[in-house]
């Protein structure tokens, strides 16, 4: 049979389609290949959040026109964002290419792969119609991303509840490579984590653009509580689910009721991706964020004052049209002042059809570096400080595998999403385990375990073994 390979780039909602795409092309019989080398189908799932995305993508696509020139029989296609947004131009910037497929049409690739396929076996891929674009939107789109291509023993997965995004922020190309907000309804979501629990899952995370903003087109309010916060009762009732998680949410979409679940709900795990953006208002504003500074560091001391254990990260951009000196300094200041337990810090990219890409004041990528780097310095002395606060207690992880820097060591995750490596035996893979931290690096943890096999959350345990993360 056939071989496939998918390479991936961007975000998790990324990640989560092409596991769809795998699954598809292992249920007709296809063998997954390790290597692009191998493979008789090769497919890159792509991103276009930045313009760095786009042509990372762009030039391993052409790195492997070579071994088109050597296997003319061999399939290529582009998948995702940059598919979308590009669509039939990347057959001429790449014309080895025969397949480029959008968003909304992942369930698609299987059938069309299948038809290439058969087509290059038979020689008749020399006239250019037989290259497949398919763009178009499709009703109902969002329920197609639920089958999983699971590894032995794994722990956790990612549940796609959601697609598209209605906030057009300035800077962001996603309303229109992803689409207008969609929702899956409850029941097919907790079917989904139910299937995902009984084959050995431990935890899920929720995924959607905007994942806070779940339902709220097409669902009702019940009790005061949005249909997100609903959803989380009811994924969170699912049997033998240990940890729940969601992201990416917006400061916009948290009100007391999702609040109050991190309280309320012992599986919802202690740690929020709240993207902030920007310290300045005036940015703010300009990127059409919604709220304020003062709003989202009232927030951060609502989650906090409701849930003291929970870890926070951030996104921020640096260097957005127009952002002066004082501006970054406000984002730097309320940075400092926050304390996020970790940050993913960005240079503005300028993305063409975003209205951002048309403001004056485009800064220069000295001074983007120059902000870059500056508040890199402030985010890893924040999470140099949270870890090693974790230093000499104890904490419960769940073990997902090998280390991806050290093979002999095992690596979980605390409930707060913090990193721990640790000497162990294979068999504790997919295992809740309570560690003794012994080391931080800031960016991870290092531990040792305990006999605290049968320790959970809602348990009394000894001080030394309080699940402090």
């Amino acid at each position: 049979m056939p071989k496939f390979y998918i390479k991936t780039y961007g975000c998790q909602m990324n990640e989560r389609d092409s596991e769809q795409v795998a699954r598809s092309l292992l249920d007709r019989g296809y063998l997954a290949a390790q290597t692009a080398e191998e493979a008789d189908v090769i497919l890159l799932n792509t991103c276009s959040v930045r313009d760095m995305a786009d042509q990372k993508a762009i030039g391993k696509m052409g790195m492997l026109g070579k071994i088109a020139k050597d296997r003319p029989e061999t399939v290529f296609g582009f998948l995702g964002c940059m598919a979308q947004a590009r669509g039939a131009e990347l057959l001429r910037a790449a014309p080895h290419v025969d397949l480029v497929v959008g968003t909304q049409k992942f369930h698609r690739v299987a059938d069309y792969v299948d038809e290439l396929v058969a087509k290059k076996r038979t020689r008749q891929m020399d006239d250019p119609r037989y290259s497949i674009v398919d763009t178009a939107e499709e009703a109902g789109s969002q329920a197609t991303i639920r089958e999983h291509a699971l590894r032995d023993h794994q722990a956790t997965a990612f549940v796609s509840i959601m697609q598209g995004c209605n906030m057009h922020c300035t800077f962001c190309i996603v309303p229109r490579t992803r689409g207008s907000e969609r929702s899956r309804t409850i029941p097919e979501i907790v079917a989904e984590v139910r299937e995902l629990v009984a084959r050995g899952v431990k935890e899920v995370t929720l995924l959607g653009q905007i994942v806070n903003l779940y339902g709220r087109h097409e669902f009702e309010k019940r009790d005061g509580k949005s249909p997100f916060v609903q959803l989380l009762e009811a994924v969170h009732e699912v049997e033998g689910l240990e940890r729940l998680r969601f992201t990416s949410p917006h400061p916009i979409g948290f009100r007391a009721d999702l609040i109050n679940a991190f309280a309320e709900l012992p599986k919802l795990c202690e740690h929020v991706h709240l993207p902030l953006q920007s310290g300045s208002d005036r940015i703010l504003k300009a990127m059409h964020r919604t709220y304020t500074a003062e709003k989202y560091l009232r927030l951060v001391e609502q989650l906090r004052a409701n849930c003291p254990r929970i870890a926070l990260t951030t996104d921020v951009i640096v260097g957005f049209p127009g952002e002066t000196d004082q501006d970054y300094s406000k984002t730097r200041d309320l940075v400092e002042r926050i304390q996020f337990d970790n940050a993913f810090v960005f240079r503005y990219s300028r993305r063409s059809e975003t209205p951002a890409a048309e403001l004056p004041g485009q800064i220069d990528e000295v001074t983007k570096e120059v902000r870059n780097h500056d508040l890199l310095t402030v985010v890893d002395a924040a999470a140099k400080r949270a870890g090693q606060k974790l230093v000499g207690t104890t904490i419960e992880i769940l073990v997902e595998g090998p280390s991806k820097t050290n093979a002999a060591r095992l690596t979980g995750r605390t409930r707060t999403n913090k990193i721990v490596v640790f000497e162990g035996e294979k068999e504790e893979i997919s295992q809740l385990l309570h560690l003794q931290i012994t080391h931080s690096t800031g960016f991870s943890l290092s531990g040792v375990p305990i006999s605290c096999a049968t320790a959970g959350k809602g348990q009394v345990l000894p001080p030394a073994l309080a699940p402090l993360s």
